[in-house]
């Protein structure tokens, strides 16, 4: 599992991320969480927009799914929160196949889903509110649309002053493929792994033991 690590703006003394981000330059070769939320140590796995009507052309969508499906699991186990986060809207109705989490994964009754009508997982929900609530000011993002809902809740992220990480292997988008790139091609930023004790549970996929 690789990832890229997205920041709003330096916290001291922070807890160190050891990473190689190889189109970042060498001088990010040590990156720190940098909340700059107050009270906020704790982490949670945020899943967007992984619904039947989505991501039934994805790009890599079994690889895709599967990535996530192992960060759930994981995130279960280290008892890190998972947050599912659901589109409603005219072609994604509220109780329709479109609109239901793919069959792949399932939330458990304990996990708090979020209904949302903007590109923003935060706009006009109450995701803030309990992300506050569980003292979370670290998220580790994934799900779909790369370029729109992805796009769009990490900036409202880092806006609202979380620390976030996008899991590289662990997003998609529509695959419009004509034998040139793809949409995620274009948008992927290639690192090396991570490994940080706030989400060493989520290092790698294919990790035999947590981090």
């Amino acid at each position: 599992m690789r990832f890229v690590a997205i920041s709003p703006a330096p916290r001291p003394r922070g807890a160190l991320l050891r990473t190689n981000l190889v189109k970042m330059g060498d001088r990010h070769e040590r990156h720190m969480l940098m909340t700059t939320l107050v009270d906020r140590p704790n982490s949670a796995l945020i899943v967007i927009y992984l619904q039947n009507g989505v991501v039934a052309n994805a790009f890599r969508r079994e690889m895709v799914l599967e990535a996530v499906k192992s960060l759930v699991a994981r995130g279960r186990t280290a008892r890190v929160p998972v947050m599912w986060v659901r589109q409603c809207d005219e072609d994604l109705a509220t109780g329709s196949e479109a609109w239901q989490i793919v069959s792949e994964l399932s939330p458990v009754p304990a996990e708090v889903v979020i209904e949302k009508h903007y590109r923003d997982a935060f706009e006009g929900t109450h995701l803030e509110q309990v992300l506050s609530k569980l003292g979370v000011g670290n998220l580790i993002v994934t799900g779909a649309q790369t370029d729109m809902c992805i796009r769009s809740t990490l900036h409202g992220a880092l806006v609202r002053g979380y620390d976030a990480i996008l899991v590289t292997d662990a997003h998609t988008t529509d695959d419009i493929r004509d034998g040139a790139q793809t949409p995620l091609s274009r948008t992927r930023i290639s690192t090396g792994a991570i490994k940080a004790r706030p989400v060493g549970w989520a290092a790698s996929s294919r990790a035999k033991r947590s981090i």
